[in-house]
């Protein structure tokens, strides 16, 4: 209902539009008028001034039927513009959700349909429509000129609406499928694309292409049927609209022989130059009928995504945390899965501790990492910051006062200011300390533009120790007091490993609550506290030093040719 809600809100432009419409068709009628006027004055008085009269008004009512046009044109785009700033903003929301929940293909698509529908307002298929009630007006003049002319002209326009439901039936389902395999593609090589280094190293490239080719050419063929047929149907409408005006004058003609027509041959021309301007509309429409079918399913998907993605609820702002951390009991999955992957997870964190995270790969280290910052729900059990389950805290409320740093880096398109500041308004003092706390300041005056250097897409002009500092100070910007590291020392050489180091103790000083997902044994070492995951489940918490004695005795403890489970094996494997 979201989107028809905001198509409703431009109503006004849409009512001034069709307002034009009506002027816009009523002018159609002046090269009618002036051949009857030309005939049935100019030719009997032999009148030079009142010729040049009427070809004068002529030429104004063209100029006014030119200018109608372009302010319904004006007037179309905006109300397609209104539409993009009512809805803009909630439909970004929404594809990122999709995003985040799992839902990639329909979260893509999302923004695609949503211009789709403001093209489709602003576009000239949306004129065509309009136009046609007057078409239907001009069918009742000509039936007013004769009813056998009226009937003959209705005839036709049924005709060409029959064109354009079977155009509808034999594109459709062609077009549905060309969709679904060009969304599937364009997925295919943007995935390429971001693995291209690995793609290129194992010489996938040609694999790759083949599978590409084969989407593309399963892409073109149903697109050429659906062209095809869209093609046929076309060129059947416009050759109805063309034999029609001829028929209208035969059928005239006809109707003076047999004595039936005794206005005069004038409103026999005028009657086949209306026939021409009515069907005109509903020829536009035919040809323009892939443009209708797209929007009409981009409206549809729309609407679905909007009614999935539910809107944010409007909530009371709250005040900054403190840190104050609780896990209780927390069950989490990954999104679009239904298996679990943390179990019942439990741990409490107090401002200025930091926390070392640490278990064999796929143990649940990440997924946690997601739910202590609000990006995946729990199934069951809460996360709670200062006692406010952190997935309903509002994350343009709670957003600044959270570092994350997710085990796949991602910067963006932008200067390295800009990445640092998080896209906002950028606060030189605290980039600069961000970046010194990472032992990036340095590094960064080193280059030509310094802060203001564009890093590309994604920092692909960046090595990967450095973009792995630019994110780290992206997760320092500001003084958050929950900060998640997940694998931050992953690209990181031993400068950067200490700067880490350096930057995690300034943060516990600084009264932050800090949980690093991590693999180095100088972090476990400077940790106050110690969690280690086994399949999804909380194996052991506590101080740091009680854990790593417990994990020593249960590896002197353990019998020969069992997997060891010493603090120095979890801690050195992913």
């Amino acid at each position: 209902m979201e989107v028809r809600q905001a198509l409703k809100g431009q109503k006004r432009d849409f009512v001034h539009a069709a307002g034009f419409s009506v002027m816009i068709g009523l002018l159609m009628l002046s090269p009618s008028f002036y051949m009857l006027e030309v005939y049935g004055r100019v030719v009997d008085s032999r009148s030079g001034m009142t010729l040049a009269m009427l070809t004068l008004l002529l030429g104004l009512a063209y100029a006014a039927l030119e200018l109608l046009q372009w302010i319904r044109h004006r007037v179309l785009r905006r109300a397609a513009e209104g539409f993009d700033r009512t809805l803009a903003k909630r439909v970004y929301e929404a594809v990122f959700q999709a995003n985040l929940q799992g839902e990639r293909e329909p979260g893509l698509r999302g923004l695609k349909d949503f211009a789709a529908i403001r093209d489709f307002i602003g576009g000239n298929v949306m004129s065509g429509l309009m136009d046609i009630p007057m078409a239907l007006l001009l069918i009742g003049v000509i039936f007013w000129i004769h009813p056998a002319l009226g009937w003959f002209c209705f005839v036709s326009a049924l005709i060409q609406g029959g064109i354009a439901f079977l155009n509808k039936q034999a594109t459709a389902s062609e077009l549905l499928k060309a969709n679904a395999l060009s969304g599937q593609a364009q997925g295919f090589v943007r995935a390429a694309l971001a693995n291209n280094e690995a793609v290129e190293a194992m010489g996938m490239t040609q694999n790759l292409q083949q599978r590409w080719l084969k989407l593309q050419r399963a892409l073109l063929r149903h697109q050429a049927l659906a062209s095809d047929g869209a093609g046929v149907y076309s060129t059947l409408s416009r050759y109805v609209q063309l034999i029609t005006s001829s028929m209208m004058l035969g059928l005239g003609s006809w109707l003076v022989l047999s004595g039936d027509f005794t206005q005069g041959a004038g409103l026999m021309l005028m009657a086949s130059i209306l026939a021409g301007r009515a069907l005109a509309p509903l020829v536009q429409v035919i040809v323009g009928w892939r443009t209708i079918a797209g929007s009409r399913e981009s409206f549809a998907r729309l609407e679905t995504l909007l009614e999935k993605i539910a809107a944010p609820a409007q909530a009371l702002p709250l005040p900054a945390p403190l840190g104050v951390l609780r896990v209780e009991q927390a069950t989490v999955h990954a999104p679009g899965t239904a298996m679990p992957v943390l179990h019942g997870v439990s741990l409490a964190m107090q401002p200025g501790r930091m926390l070392a995270v640490i278990g064999p790969s796929a143990s649940g280290k990440s997924c946690l990492a997601h739910a202590l910052v609000g990006v995946w729900p729990c199934v069951s059990g809460s996360v709670r910051l200062d006692g406010m389950d952190v997935f309903a805290w509002a994350k343009h409320e709670l957003g600044p006062h959270v570092g994350f740093l997710p085990q796949n880096v991602a910067l963006f398109e932008g200067t390295i200011a800009e990445n640092i500041a998080r896209f906002g308004q950028p606060d030189m003092e605290k980039i600069e300390q961000a970046a010194r706390q990472t032992g990036l300041h340095e590094l960064i005056l080193a280059l030509p533009q310094a802060y203001a250097t564009e890093i590309g897409v994604e920092g692909e002009t960046l090595s990967g120790g450095i973009r792995q500092r630019i994110a780290l100070a992206r997760a320092l910007y500001g003084s958050p007091r929950l900060v998640v590291l997940d694998e931050p020392d992953a690209n990181l050489d031993t400068a950067g490993e200490a700067a880490l180091l350096n930057a995690l103790k300034a943060l516990c000083a600084s009264g932050a609550t800090v949980v690093v997902m991590t693999h180095r044994m100088r972090v476990l070492a400077a940790a106050d506290l110690l969690l280690l995951l086994m399949d999804g489940r909380v194996q052991l918490f506590g101080p740091g030093n009680e854990v790593i004695a417990k994990l020593n005795q249960q590896t002197t403890a353990a019998t020969p040719g069992a997997e060891s489970t010493s603090a120095t094996n979890l801690a050195t494997s992913r």
